[in-house]
C-alpha cells in the first residue's frame, strides 16, 4: 500500500485571536497557534450559521457555547489509507488498531507503517445495506490473556428484516480469524429497514458491556424509543454473555426488557465514561438540527420523539405541537443545531496536550470536523474544531497507547492528532 502522509496544524475557523502565520513545505497554511496569547475562553461561537429551528435552549450555554482555541502546537497527519467505509475502531495492546469496515470485515492497522492486515475472517453475516453492517468493537479487559473481541452489527433476521446484534468471539493467534464467533445478545423486534442501529459498544468499569441501539427511523419504530418492552432507541447494559445486569433500572419489571439503561434515544453513535467521574456520556443524531450531548444515567428518559431540539428533514415540526421541554425527560447537556452529526467519541486521557485533559472529542460526519468539547461541572464551556479543513466525515476518534488521537473517516482514511 502506497503511504501517504500531509502534515497540517490545524486551527477553528475563528480567527479572533493573535497567531502568526506561514506555509510549510508541502505548501498548506500553518498556523503556530504556541504564539497564542489572548483569553481563548472569550472566542466567539464556533457555529456561525443559521439554526434550522426558532427553539430557545432551556438554559444558558446548551448550545452555541463560546469558542476555544488549543495553544499548544499540534497537527494531523493521515497515517493509514485504503480501508474501506471503516467504522469502529478498537486498541490492541501493542498499539496497533484492530478496526470495523461496514461491509463486514475486521482488519488490523498498524499506525507506524500505515500496513493493512488481510480482511479477518469467521465474522457472522451482516446486513450492509444502507447504515447497516459491521458496527462497533471493544476489546475485553482480559484481551491480553483470552484475545476475546466484542463488537456490533446489523443481523439479518430469518424472519425477514435485521436487527442491532452483538456478538463475540476469539481473535486466532495468527490474527487471521475470530474463533468461536457467537451471538450474545440481539436488540428486538426485528425491522424491515436500512437506517438507525445505534452500534457503539463499551465497556464499564465493572467488566459489563454498554451498547448503543437506535430506534430505525421509520414512522412504525419511532415510538418504540418511548417503549420499554422494545430494545429500540435504547443504551443498554448486559453481561459478556449477553445477560441484563444485576441491578439495571428494570430488573424485576415484567412490562421492561431488563437490559435497558436508559431509554428516549434516537440513534446513539457515540459512549464514552469520563475518566475521573466515571459518568456515561452519549452523543445522538437528531433530525434536522437537535443532535445531543447527554449525561446518561439508569433509568433515565431522553425524550426523543417526544421532545427535540430539531425538525423533520422535511422542514415539518416534530410533534402537535412541537415541545422541547417536557417534565419526566432530560435535557441535553449540549445540543447542535445546524447538526454536528456525532459518531465515536473519547475522553482524551492523555499527556502529550495537558490542556486537552478530560476534553470530550467527538467525530462529526456531516459536519466534517472533530469536535472538541471542554466540560466543567457537567456543563459545556468551550467548543473547538479540528481538521474542519480536510473535508472528512469523521467516523471513529479513538486514544491510541502512545497518547495520540487516532480518527478513522468514512473515506477510509486514519489520521493521528498529536503534540507537534
Amino acid at each position: 500500500m502506497k503511504k501517504h502522509i500531509s502534515h497540517v496544524l490545524f486551527y477553528t475557523a475563528t480567527t479572533v485571536f493573535v497567531a502568526c502565520s506561514g506555509t510549510n513545505t508541502n505548501g498548506n497554511e500553518v498556523t503556530d497557534s504556541s504564539k497564542q496569547t489572548q483569553d481563548t475562553t472569550k472566542l466567539a461561537p464556533v457555529e456561525t450559521n443559521p439554526a434550522n429551528s426558532a427553539y430557545k435552549p432551556a438554559f444558558a450555554g446548551q448550545t452555541r457555547i463560546a469558542g476555544v482555541k488549543t495553544t499548544t502546537a499540534f497537527e494531523g497527519k493521515v497515517v493509514a489509507e485504503g480501508l474501506k467505509s471503516p467504522w469502529a475502531a478498537a486498541v490492541l495492546p501493542d498499539g496497533r488498531l484492530i478496526v470495523t469496515e461496514k461491509a463486514g470485515n475486521f482488519k488490523i492497522v498498524d499506525t507506524s507503517t500505515g500496513q493493512l492486515s488481510e480482511a479477518i475472517t469467521g465474522l457472522p453475516k451482516v446486513d450492509a445495506q444502507g447504515q447497516g453492517g459491521l458496527l462497533g468493537i471493544a476489546l475485553d479487559p482480559d484481551f491480553s490473556s483470552n484475545r476475546m473481541v466484542y463488537w456490533v452489527f446489523a443481523e439479518p433476521a430469518s424472519s425477514g428484516g435485521n436487527h442491532t446484534a452483538v456478538a463475540k468471539g476469539k481473535l486466532a493467534a495468527d490474527e487471521k480469524t475470530i474463533e468461536g464467533a457467537t451471538v450474545i445478545y440481539q436488540a428486538l423486534p426485528s425491522h424491515d429497514g436500512k437506517l438507525h442501529y445505534g452500534g457503539r459498544i463499551i465497556f464499564d468499569q465493572n467488566g459489563n458491556l454498554i451498547v448503543s441501539t437506535g430506534e430505525r427511523s421509520d414512522a412504525v419504530t419511532r415510538p418504540q424509543a418511548q417503549d420499554l418492552s422494545s430494545a429500540l432507541g435504547k443504551i443498554v447494559r448486559i453481561t459478556k454473555d449477553g445477560k441484563a445486569v444485576a441491578g439495571n433500572p428494570y430488573e424485576g419489571d415484567s412490562k421492561a426488557r431488563p437490559e435497558i439503561l436508559s431509554y428516549g434515544h434516537r440513534n446513539v453513535q457515540g459512549i464514552a465514561i469520563h475518566p475521573e467521574t466515571g459518568d456515561l456520556w452519549n452523543t445522538e443524531f437528531g433530525p434536522r438540527g437537535g443532535d445531543e450531548l447527554n449525561l446518561v444515567k439508569p433509568g433515565k428518559n431522553y425524550g426523543w420523539p417526544t421532545i427535540t431540539y430539531g425538525i423533520e428533514y422535511n422542514g415539518k415540526e416534530i410533534g402537535n405541537p412541537p415541545i422541547q421541554q417536557k417534565e419526566g425527560m432530560e435535557q441535553p447537556v449540549y445540543y447542535w443545531d445546524p447538526v454536528l452529526s456525532p459518531s465515536g467519541m473519547i475522553f482524551y486521557t492523555g499527556s502529550n496536550i495537558p490542556e486537552w485533559k478530560n476534553n470530550l472529542f467527538i467525530g462529526g460526519l456531516s459536519s466534517t470536523h472533530i469536535a472538541r468539547l471542554v466540560i466543567e461541572n457537567n456543563k459545556v464551556v468551550g467548543e473547538e474544531r479540528l481538521l474542519a479543513k480536510e473535508g472528512q466525515r469523521f467516523r471513529e476518534v479513538v486514544q491510541g497507547k502512545d497518547g495520540a488521537i487516532y480518527a478513522l473517516t468514512d473515506a477510509g482514511k486514519l489520521y493521528k492528532i498529536d503534540k507537534k
